[in-house]
């Protein structure tokens, strides 16, 4: 995985902490705590070849689908979106890897790999994903793009961390990361790390996530 990259939100003035790579932190001692509650990124998770035979196997049924102005509840703009069960042999050993990393042996996870495409002008704004329908942790390939997802403490919005999604990386989010802090994909406009421009192009995110358990937040 890469290092998480954290930039403050715009218009704040924050002190940045260079954590690695991959994430910038307003705290070590922020980044610390969601490390060890399981949330990591994983540069150069996947090869060119890797990419190519998930985009090309998705390609088809994504093109049936036109790109939406406005998810249903407000979060995602400029957005296709599939849930995909059946995948080829080889995109099926791709995925038991992603599944091997994030997540413990055991637990339950959901059937259907959850595919979203942003066009280049789209973005996700912030948000909490339901606990109703996944669990403790998502995990999340990035396809044609890198991107910057930015996390910020529900209680304590002094409290962030911007990640480097590079593309064809993998990045986790479970424990506090995945139930505290929403989390968001900047828009091309605002996506910078680290003062760094990272220019957003079309993206294609495949998430695997884990069936709700007893013990999960509700």
């Amino acid at each position: 995985m890469r290092g998480l990259l954290l930039l403050p939100p715009p218009l704040v003035r924050r002190r940045r902490l260079c954590l690695g790579a991959e994430v910038r932190a307003s705290s070590g001692a922020l980044w610390r705590r969601l490390r060890a509650g399981g949330s990591s990124v994983l540069p150069g998770f996947l090869s060119e070849e890797e990419e190519a035979r998930l985009v090309g196997e998705l390609e088809p049924q994504l093109r049936r689908r036109r790109y939406e102005e406005a998810h249903w509840d407000g979060a995602i703009h400029k957005y296709r979106e599939t849930e995909k069960s059946h995948w080829s042999k080889e995109s099926n050993e791709i995925l038991q890897r992603v599944r091997d990393t994030a997540f413990p042996p055991g637990v339950p996870q959901l059937s259907q790999v959850h595919v979203l495409d942003l066009a280049k002008t789209g973005y996700i704004k912030p948000h909490v994903d339901s606990v109703k329908f996944c669990g403790c942790t998502i995990a999340g390939l990035s396809l044609l793009s890198s991107s910057v997802m930015r996390l910020v403490s529900e209680k304590n919005p002094q409290d962030w961390l911007d990640l480097l999604l590079e593309r064809r990386s993998l990045y986790i989010l479970r424990g506090p990361a995945r139930y505290e802090f929403t989390h968001e994909i900047l828009k091309d406009e605002e996506s910078f790390f680290d003062g760094r421009k990272v220019p957003r192009e079309r993206r294609i995110s495949v998430i695997c996530r884990n069936l709700p358990l007893p013990s999960d937040p509700s």
